[in-house]
Formats: structure tokens, C-alpha cells, sequence
């Protein structure tokens, strides 16, 4: 372990060579001052590469190195920031190669499979409940080519409020841009630490649980090192007495914590609701983007401790069951035959079958891509929730024709490949990724004005976009620039070309198709109006 002294005009290192049991070598100048010390650390930055220019170790002491960075941070609390390209292998809380889930997921027919999404062992969670104790959290960034078991070393950030950035495979061509956004906004994004929150609510209702992340030691309160405008905490209710029509339920957030300037505050918020007996009202009032929120959120739980069948089998029924006490209590008589959606909830089944296709619940891909998709879906917001799962995708090859009243990311088009056209190139987002897909009979001046080459086969196997002198890049620009303001996230661009596996990639989204491992969109209507109706009878 390298602690470095950056108060002296040149930056000291010191060296702890015990890896199973760190100590700080220095109790004091280890946290600096920026303002006192800028010019030292600029140094220390700009100096790292070239001293580390030689090292041939390809082994990972992260336990050791953020038990180091928490001692440091001990006296004080604060954000420790990592960033990890390999498994960690040596010292505290070293892991080894899960072979199965580190190639390829195993089969859905495995019932023991989703063990492959739990920590290894109990060392990591330890050590982040303690920092969790001291108010340190911890943000990992994660530049790999290979598997590192993200399901093992998320716990860190997960209890201690923080995050996970992923970025695989890493391409230090077209990466950077990312993970440098990524990092600012990390740090300048408005955020608290030392926080405590507690919710309160009428009688009647009583806070059944919190979900997100966060460490919990007492069963009112939870406890975040750190809090920032991107986390969600859910608060599920349970309701145990009746409730008289016309009568009120309110909801109280209280939030305990420590402005960046070091400023204790307090921020209460509070809510008072009407209570209804009509369940024709309650659906009429129903809010979509939330209720799928904790869909996706309850489905990113069950997955480590749970059959993926299971799972599966577990989001279909809450969706069908929802639609049936519609069906039963608030509709009208109408022909058996038809299926019939609330208006504010008509699109819970094509999110549903979204879900049920995304990244956590395919029974293809990389556990440690799912591992981390449970771990981002942890704590994402409630705008951000649908987007995961159900990307918006719009059409590029044609901005220039098309009408800019208003925004142009409102023109998006269906997830099915009916809509792709080989001369078409279509963008999809998610929030984290941008996929731009290219079709094979493109006209040759569009992808000069794009991308700047004439042809499919002259395009560069890592996209980093530029901006030419012509009115459809500015507009491509425009675009890709919007839905990174409105996401709060630097798009992670990739090219998907019709015809080999990266536009294999890209079709996986369309999620209104059949696939072979799910029905398509008129199909999984089709299942559950069956469903409702063998309730009905």
C-alpha cells in the first residue's frame, strides 16, 4: 500500500507492504486542504503514471487499498473514490475466479444459479458496515476486460450510500470521455453526507421497508455517509386499520445531514394524501413511472436469493393481478373477449415484458453485467426507472426532414424491428448507453456527414462522435447533447452494424419482438388477458 504526503513540495510515498493487516503510516497530512495543496496534488496526478509505467502486476490489493483510504478517512468522514480494473486478489477481502458466472450465465435450468449473485463471502460487507459507522462512502469505478465480480464488491458502495460505475469492456479510445463526466459529476452534483433519515407516517400505515442504498443499524432510521440529487430510497407501507372516506394519510421524510460547506441541516418534507374507498379512483390517480419503479426494484431484490423463473414468474403475476382488480371492480360490462387497461396504466404490460427481457432477467450475457444492473437499479431514480428497460430510440438519417417545434427526442419510434430500415441509422438510449445502429444500404453522403467516411465497412470499430460542418451532425450533436443534460449522464456511445454481433446486440432491445427467450408484445397481451380471464371465471 503508497500513502502519499503531498504538503511538501515534492510528493513523499511511503510504503506498507503488509496487505492482510493495513495501518496508516502517518496520522497526520494524509487528508489535505485543496486550497493549501493543489499545487502538490496536481503533481501527485500527473506523476502517478509514469511511476507505475513499469509495474508488471496484474494483481489487486482493493480490500487492503479501501481499508487504507478509510483509515485515513477515519477521524473525519467523507467520499473515497476507487477505481478497480481487475479482480482483487490479494490481502483482505480477495476473491478468486467464480469461473462459470465469470465467462457466461449459467442456464435458467440451474436452480442454484442466482448464487452467483451474492457476495462471496461476508469480508467486504464487514469492512462497509464499519465505514458505514464512520461516515466514509465509497464510489467504485470499474475499467475492465474482464470479470471482476461486481456482486461481490458492490456491497461496499451499497451500504455505504455510494455507486458503481461499469465500464466494460473498457476503450481507452472512446471511454474517457465518460468516465472524466462521470467523475465531475460525481463530485460537483449537489450532495450531503453524514446523513440520517427517518419516515414517519399516519396511523394506519406503518413503514413496512426501505430499499436502496444505505446502512441500516436501527429499525426506524437508515444511515447514508453520502446522499446525492441521483439516489432513490424506497419506503414500501404496509396498512394495517381501515381508513374513512374523505379522511387524509400523511407522510412525513425527515433528513438529517451535512451540506458540502459543513453545514448541518435538517430537510423535512411532507405529504398529506385523501383516502378513497373507490378503487376506480385509485387507478384513475395511478402513477406508472412509480409503480414500474418499484417493480423494478423489487425484481432486481429477488433476483440474488431467487430462480430466475421464479422471478419472472413473480413479475408477470403483479402485473396480471393488478389488471384483474381492475378488470373485476372498476370496469365496465363489456365483451368477455376484450382486454381492458386502465388508461393510466395501459402501458404496464409492454414495461412488464420489458423487465422481463432486460439485462437482469435474460438468461444469455455476463453475471457480472447483471450483477452490476441489480446494483444500479438499487438506488435509480423513478425517471430514470422505464428508460432502463424500455430505451427510447429515434431515427438520425432523417433529422434534417424532420419538424423541430419542439424537442426532437419526443419523436421516438416503437421497439420493433418493423420500424428499422436497412438505409436507416436509428440512436438508442437508456440513460447509461448510447447504441447508434447503421443498416447496410445507408446512402453513402449521410454517413460522410455523420461519421465522416463514405462507406459501412470504412467505419471505426470505437465510435467517438464528432462534429462536422454540416447541418445533420449539428443536429445529431444536439441531439446526444440533450439526453445527456436530461439524463444526468455522459452517453457511453457505441456503433452496432447490421450484420454482426454488435447489431445482434442492438436487436436484443427491441423488446415488442419475439425473441427466444420471450413472447412478443401482441403475444404477452395475448397471455394475459388468458390469465385474467381464468380469474374471472
Amino acid at each position: 500500500m503508497i500513502f502519499t504526503n503531498v504538503t511538501s513540495m515534492q510528493p513523499l510515498m511511503l510504503i506498507v507492504p503488509d496487505v492482510h493487516d493495513v495501518y496508516t503510516p502517518l496520522q497526520t497530512d494524509i487528508i489535505v486542504q485543496l486550497t493549501e495543496c493543489r499545487q502538490g496534488l496536481e503533481q501527485l496526478l500527473e506523476n502517478i503514471p509514469s511511476m507505475f509505467d513499469n509495474n508488471k502486476v496484474a494483481e489487486s490489493a482493493f480490500g487492503a487499498a479501501i481499508k487504507a483510504g478509510f483509515l485515513a478517512l477515519k477521524p473525519t468522514g467523507g467520499k473515497l473514490l476507487v477505481f478497480q480494473s481487475v479482480l482483487p486478489s490479494v490481502g483482505i477481502g480477495s476473491l478468486s475466479a467464480r469461473e462459470a458466472e465469470g465467462r457466461t450465465n449459467v442456464s435458467a435450468g440451474d436452480k442454484e444459479a442466482h448464487k452467483f449473485l451474492q457476495p462471496a463471502d461476508k469480508t467486504l460487507k464487514t469492512m462497509a458496515i464499519e465505514f458505514a459507522e464512520y461516515q466514509v462512502c465509497v464510489d467504485i469505478f470499474i475499467t475492465t476486460q474482464t470479470f471482476v465480480d461486481i456482486a461481490s464488491i458492490s456491497v461496499v458502495p451499497t451500504t455505504t450510500g455510494g455507486q458503481v460505475y461499469y465500464y466494460y469492456p473498457f476503450s481507452a479510445l472512446s471511454d474517457p470521455g465518460k468516465l472524466y463526466n462521470d467523475l465531475r459529476w460525481n463530485i460537483s452534483r449537489p450532495q450531503g453526507f453524514e446523513a440520517v433519515m427517518r419516515v414517519r407516517c399516519s396511523q394506519g400505515l406503518q413503514v413496512q421497508e426501505y430499499s436502496g442504498n444505505f446502512c441500516k443499524r436501527i429499525p426506524t432510521d437508515i444511515d447514508l455517509p453520502a446522499i446525492d440529487s441521483d439516489k432513490t430510497i424506497m419506503v414500501t407501507f404496509k396498512h394495517d386499520d381501515k381508513f374513512q372516506e374523505n379522511s387524509e394519510c400523511s407522510f412525513q421524510c425527515a433528513l438529517l445531514y451535512t451540506t458540502v460547506y459543513g453545514q448541518r441541516r435538517i430537510r423535512v418534507m411532507n405529504i398529506s394524501l385523501p383516502c378513497t374507498t373507490m378503487l376506480s379512483s385509485l387507478f384513475r390517480s395511478a402513477d406508472l413511472d412509480t409503480q414500474f419503479a418499484c417493480f423494478l426494484k423489487q425484481a432486481a431484490s429477488m433476483l440474488p436469493v431467487s430462480p430466475l423463473s421464479q422471478v419472472h414468474e413473480q413479475i408477470t403475476n403483479l402485473c396480471i393481478n393488478i389488471l384483474h382488480a381492475y378488470r373485476k371492480f372498476c370496469a365496465t360490462v363489456s365483451s368477455a373477449g376484450q382486454l381492458i387497461l386502465p388508461e393510466a396504466l395501459k402501458l404496464l404490460p409492454l414495461y412488464t415484458l420489458a423487465l422481463a427481457k432486460s439485462i437482469g432477467l435474460r438468461n444469455d450475457g455476463r453475471l457480472d453485467d447483471r450483477s452490476y444492473w441489480i446494483s444500479h437499479v438499487a438506488s435509480i431514480s423513478i425517471s430514470l426507472a422505464i428508460p432502463l428497460v424500455y430505451p427510447r430510440m429515434l431515427s438520425i438519417h432523417d433529422l434534417t426532414t424532420k419538424e423541430d417545434d419542439g424537442s426532437l427526442l419526443a419523436l421516438n419510434i416503437p421497439l420493433s424491428s418493423e420500424h428499422i430500415n436497412d438505409d436507416g441509422i436509428y440512436l438508442l438510449e437508456n440513460g447509461e448507453d448510447g447504441l447508434i445502429y447503421i443498416g447496410n444500404m445507408v446512402n453513402p453522403d449521410t454517413l460522410q456527414q455523420i461519421f465522416g467516411v463514405s462507406s459501412v465497412d470504412g467505419l471505426p470499430s470505437q465510435l467517438v462522435l464528432e462534429q462536422f460542418d454540416n447541418e445533420l451532425s449539428k443536429k445529431l450533436n444536439d441531439v446526444v447533447n440533450e439526453i445527456r443534460q436530461q439524463r444526468c449522464s455522459y452517453l457511453r456511445l457505441r456503433l452496432c452494424k447490421k450484420g454482426d454481433p454488435s447489431g445482434m446486440h442492438f436487436l436484443s432491445y427491441m423488446v415488442e419482438d419475439k425473441s427466444p427467450g420471450g413472447l412478443s408484445y401482441v403475444e404477452f397481451l395475448v397471455h394475459v388477458h388468458r390469465q385474467i380471464q381464468t380469474k374471472m371465471s
